[in-house]
């Protein structure tokens, strides 16, 4: 049975989901040390913000399949050394979708009314009606930057308390930010004079970090108004305390920061009503924890299970939107691309796919990603969809993808190399049934199958009797064959013989003895 770690404090329904299917063992945050002595053990690791799963924890690692982060962010998680790894990094991206969004709003709304400083005094005692009087947000401008899920649902309630919102969000599509009643900003220098206040929702990146800092903030409306719930260094703090002093930033509402164990160093904190701060509260509802839980815990058991997980942060042209188009058509990529990768000789000069019928049409991502590991894999170790594209570019093999006129829904894969060009096409007959129907100038209708072996010859009597002499006397049972003839030379042939078990290389030796045999080739497709 597979061994689960699940550190940081997580919701106890998540615990009891996953040991439906594996060991649990619910352990407190540790340190990078503790957690290398022990990794080694577990199959899966489920953690939250405070667990830090480094390089060093990776690479101690020896049977983990997948990490599972209990929220948005994964700044915790070093992705990259993961994917080198094959390893599976999923999040939970809408479990918190509401709660950060309300956040969001809730701490525009309370700088904007001083609700803390004059709740506060009120507690002293004090009445102070005209120190604590705010602003209205109604007819303002609202800036967002990053249209993702939260983005989307704070411009929503934006716009319905009477904002004007603009977007600026490179991967957003325009007409989908003016279906919301949006206005789409398409160069981040025309967006920062445009704006009474700015959120942002994007995760920290090398192009994020320091997005917001003193030549930024000069750019801006004075008296602006920042709102920041998304990631901590995204803002220069320094730069805006400064912005603060000077009067050019009037209020900021900052839930997340550079350094949060050391927040008493945060130049922001000797502010008072100026700076609206609160400790990482976004995503903390009930509600939110319990569905970040929930969803990440689901996603470990579908993986460990053999099947995708839904919100894989390092193999996006894998989520469920991406791959119901063609996810019937996964394996047969990967069976064809197998085949052809062991019929090649020598180094990969050039790998073309061509793809028919209304595959051509289609978003095939997904395809690719199962034809580069069935490429890879047939040579290398630890291949897997999350790898295989990594390796691929490690290795400087370029996928390049072509349309056919064909009307059927083949599949196509060419591999040049030094020495000859192998070409095998795919078909799916119906849902589930696979066929192999071209393998170099031979036409086919064959199942792949786990062990096959194939033999060209020349066209003429007692050829598969006498290979299939060598195969009994070998032990070695067939369970499936066809003889294709070629499509060039009607004196060539090739048998195409599914086996039982492995053919091994003293048994193909006796097959190419046979007076008629250019040569035998064995291909395995097993997982």
């Amino acid at each position: 049975m597979a061994k689960v770690l699940i550190t940081d404090k997580i919701n106890d329904l998540a615990v009891k989901i996953v040991q439906r299917i594996a060991d649990v063992d619910n352990l407190p945050t540790m340190d990078e040390d503790k957690l290398c002595e022990i990794i080694d053990q577990y199959d899966a690791i489920l953690v939250r913000s405070q667990t830090k799963v480094t390089a060093k924890v990776i690479e101690a690692a020896k049977n983990l399949k997948i990490i599972a982060r209990a929220g948005v962010g994964v700044d915790n998680i070093d992705v990259n050394s993961a994917t080198q790894k094959g390893i599976i990094v999923v999040n939970s991206p809408d479990g918190n979708t509401h709660a950060a969004a309300e956040h969001t709003i809730a701490m525009m709304m309370a700088m904007s009314r001083n609700i803390p400083e004059a709740n506060a005094s009120v507690k002293k005692g004090l009445w102070e009606r005209s120190k604590y009087t705010g602003v209205e947000v109604y007819n303002k401008v609202l800036g967002i930057i990053g249209l993702g899920k939260i983005g989307a649902h704070v411009a929503n309630v934006a716009l319905a308390l009477g904002m004007k919102v603009v977007v600026y969000d490179p991967y957003a599509n325009k007409e989908i930010v003016e279906k919301i009643g949006a206005k789409y900003i398409e160069h981040l220098d025309d967006f920062w004079g445009l704006c009474d206040y700015i959120t942002i929702h994007t995760p920290k990146t090398k192009e994020t970090t320091g997005l917001i800092n003193l030549n930024t903030l000069n750019r801006m409306k004075k008296g602006v108004r920042i709102i920041n719930c998304a990631r901590g260094g995204i803002i220069d703090e320094n730069a805006l305390s400064d912005a603060l002093e000077s009067g050019q930033v009037a209020q900021c509402a900052i839930d997340v920061f550079e350094d949060e164990k050391n927040i008493d160093k945060s130049p922001l904190i000797k502010f008072g009503k100026n700076a609206i701060l609160t400790p990482h509260l976004g995503a903390s509802t009930d509600e939110a924890q319990i569905n970040v839980a929930l969803d990440v815990a689901n996603q470990v058991v579908e993986v460990l299970s053999g099947r995708n997980a839904t919100s894989a942060i390092n193999i996006p042209a894998l989520k469920p939107q991406k791959l119901e188009a063609v996810k019937d058509y996964m394996s047969l990529a990967e069976n064809v691309a197998q085949i052809t990768s062991q019929l090649a000789a020598g180094s990969i000069k050039e790998l073309t796919v061509a793809f028919g019928g209304k595959l051509s049409s289609l978003d095939i991502s997904p395809l690719e990603i199962a034809i580069l590991k069935g490429v890879l894999s047939t040579n290398m170790l630890g291949i897997n969809y999350v790898n295989a594209p990594v390796v691929a570019k490690n290795r400087g093999i370029e996928v390049k993808v072509l349309k056919t006129n064909d009307s059927r829904d083949i599949i196509e894969v060419q591999i040049q190399t030094s020495d000859s060009k192998t070409v095998v096409k795919g078909a799916l007959l119906a849902r589930g049934i696979k066929r192999i129907i071209q393998i170099n100038n031979y036409s086919a209708s064959i199942e792949p199958k786990n062990h096959m072996l194939l033999i060209p010859h020349i066209n003429k009597p007692n050829m598969v009797a006498l290979s299939a002499g060598v195969l009994g006397a070998d032990n070695i049972n067939i369970s499936g064959m066809q003889v294709a003839q070629s499509t060039d030379d009607q004196n060539k042939s090739i048998m195409i013989i599914s086996t039982d078990t492995k053919v091994e290389n003293s048994t193909l030796e006796k097959i190419v003895k046979i007076d008629g045999v250019d040569e035998a080739k064995y291909i395995s497709l097993e997982a």
